[in-house]
């Protein structure tokens, strides 16, 4: 029984699973490894798990707790790695697709990339979680904080990276 309903989890949370593990690190043999580690806690867990949040986002708050106790230590360090194909349904910052070329698409984002370095860990879980598409509560849920707080901290933090931005778009034209 708990091995059934554990590979169905894994069945169906796989990718999401493996998206975190993208964002948290660049290695992909690291990936590889964060993934396993996220796994064997979400098997660890699976008995004590009570249906108080969706199981969607029990996975994320197992995943995102691993993958920063993952990281160790260098975690203040770390690097939140987006790939511009696993973002295409979320638009944090509302760009213009359509009507931007290639090129300045691409330039915008290794901006945006740049720029979501700078933040801090926990505003990297926050902006992680909000480019998986989850909902201000769920975010809450996950990260352990109010839902209004993760609202103004994710407007504080978006209103922050369009600052940067715009103003390293002025700097480079």
């Amino acid at each position: 029984m708990k091995e059934d309903k554990f590979n169905k989890i894994v069945q169906e949370n796989s990718e999401r699973i493996r998206r975190i593990c993208r964002y948290y690190n660049s290695n992909v043999q690291d990936q590889d490894d964060m993934f396993q580690e996220i796994l064997i806690n979400i098997w660890k867990s699976l008995d004590n798990f009570r249906g108080d949040a969706s199981i969607s986002t029990w996975i994320y708050r197992i995943a995102v707790n691993t993958a920063l106790t993952y990281t160790g230590k260098a975690y203040k360090n770390m690097k939140l790695t987006i790939n511009i194909n696993d973002v295409s349904q979320v638009n944090i910052l509302d760009f213009d697709h359509d009507t931007e070329s290639k090129e300045k698409v691409e330039s915008q984002f290794e901006a945006l990339q740049n720029e979501l370095n700078t933040l801090s860990v926990i505003d990297k879980s926050l902006i992680s979680l909000t480019l998986e598409g989850l909902s201000m509560k769920e975010i809450a849920q996950v990260i352990g904080i109010t839902e209004p707080n993760v609202k103004v901290k994710i407007h504080r933090i978006k209103q922050q990276l369009k600052e940067n931005l715009t103003a390293s778009n002025h700097e480079t034209k």
